[in-house]
């Protein structure tokens, strides 16, 4: 059925009420009950049916159990006093506060395994020395999404975004297999522009050589001058629960073996499967280290079992808002495909589409639809039979520059929604690990994604009319 510009109903309402009312879940939910309505269904029978088709999947139930894991091993990280003894060891090392967030935005780039692994690492591990320096929830949850999507499409075939947009190459043009798809995703990594300058842009801006604009200004003055990390009345991502959960009397927390340890435990499986079994297996990474600190701190009666137990369920709470606010993300992508949402936009801009502004309407046209949906991989896979054939059109079937530019430009449309949709994923894992409220990390991103995106077009543009 075709439903017209009724299809954008849903993500329209969601997204204007998100930011009216900053409650990204009620929103997102209401934006789900008009889609059920649209397409015909009770709301009631719809929501039910739509619940059950989007979350029960491996995908949703992947993603849910990584947050859970992590809220485990935060809430370990508290009772055993790792991260507050390791937050004041550096203290000690008297780094200044532009040091503190350039460190932040160093440390992404470095552990970068995964873009569902880094935000949440960065955001628990430099969190107590942000708050410390008295930098905003919003800046950290700033660095640690813009050191997650953009780095994991620059790294190309070291990260699993690499080797699905090659996969999705397979059988287009001349490219007839996943060895040529990734050869092309590898040349194509200095022509996504977006990611780049969005990538630089964080690392300037956190090491303060460019300047603070917009709604993170208010949020870095309101940090610096009154000492509030948060807004007054703001919904952190993180409950009170781990705030509140202590070390046992007596317990001293070894760097080593209670911080170190747990992060090489990580580093070592993700890593490791990565290279040996061609798939990061990052939930099993999580579990390990859960269950190497459960076992660490019963055996040297760092805690009795009631208390690790206890612990556990205060850490699964304090995801618990992360996880329903993904949940109705994942809903309301289903019923955009429902929609078909996604097509209609693609219509609109095939009628003006010519060679020299094939990257820049590319780029623009994956830009909005991955804003609407939250999801860039779902971009990804939309666009690439769209876009690519028509650059394989224009370079007469090789691989030059318009058929990379245009690869580029894909990846860094779908990146742009990762970053500014409050549907998106690791968005929603970014304002999870830096403590941060929702809305307040889609403000106060969204002015600088959207310059470091014009600054994209312009490039795109002259590139465009240069091919």
């Amino acid at each position: 059925m075709e439903y017209g510009i009724l299809c954008l109903a849903p993500v329209v309402v969601a997204l204007v009420l998100c930011f009216v009312t900053k409650d990204a879940l009620l929103s997102i939910l209401l934006g789900v009950i008009v889609g059920t309505v649209i397409m015909g269904q009770n709301p009631v029978f719809g929501l039910s049916s739509i619940l059950q088709s989007a979350l029960g999947n491996a995908d949703f139930i992947w993603v849910a159990a990584i947050e859970v894991f992590i809220g485990i091993m935060v809430a370990y990280f508290q009772k055993s006093g790792a991260i507050k003894a390791f937050a004041d060891k550096i203290a000690g090392m008297g780094l200044t506060r532009r040091l503190t967030s350039g460190a932040a935005c160093i440390l992404g780039l470095i552990v970068y395994f995964s873009d569902y692994f880094s935000p949440l690492y960065v955001g628990n591990v430099m969190r107590p020395l942000t708050d410390k320096a008295l930098i905003s929830r919003e800046k950290l949850a700033f660095i640690c999404d813009c050191t997650s999507a953009p780095v994991a499409c620059m790294l190309g075939p070291f990260a699993s975004w690499g080797v699905y947009m090659a996969g999705l190459l397979v059988g287009l043009g001349c490219i007839v297999d996943a060895d040529m798809g990734m050869t092309a995703v590898m040349k194509a990594v200095p022509f996504n522009f977006y990611c780049i300058i969005m990538f630089l842009f964080c690392l300037l801006n956190s090491f303060g050589i460019i300047p603070d604009f917009g709604p993170m200004k208010k949020a870095e003055k309101r940090a610096l001058e009154e000492g509030k990390v948060v807004r007054d009345g703001a919904q952190p991502m993180l409950s009170k629960e781990l705030g509140e959960i202590i070390p046992n009397e007596g317990v001293k927390a070894s760097i080593l073996l209670d911080f170190l340890v747990p992060a090489l435990i990580i580093f070592s499986i993700i890593l490791g499967t990565f290279i040996f079994m061609g798939s990061a297996k990052t939930l099993e990474a999580f579990i390990a280290t859960v269950m190497y600190q459960f076992l660490r701190m019963l055996i040297c009666k760092m805690a009795t079992l009631k208390d690790l137990m206890n612990t556990a369920v205060d850490g699964i709470k304090a995801v618990l808002s992360a996880i329903l606010i993904l949940a109705m993300a994942y809903c309301i992508n289903s019923i955009t495909k429902g929609l078909g949402t996604a097509d209609y936009i693609i219509g609109l801009t095939e009628s003006f589409m010519t060679p020299a502004l094939l990257v820049t309407v590319t780029f623009l046209t994956c830009a909005f639809i991955s804003f609407l949906t939250g999801s860039s991989w779902g971009t990804f896979a939309i666009m690439t039979p769209i876009a690519i054939p028509l650059a394989f059109t224009i370079s007469g079937g090789e691989i030059d520059m318009i058929v990379l530019c245009t690869i580029g430009a894909i990846e860094g449309g779908g990146t742009f929604g990762d970053h500014c949709s409050p549907m998106s994923d690791t968005t929603i894992l970014s304002s999870l690990a830096a403590g941060s409220d929702h809305m307040d990390h889609n403000a106060t991103q969204i002015p600088y994604a959207v310059l470091c995106a014009a600054i994209t077009c312009a490039v795109t543009l002259v590139m465009g009319f240069m091919l």
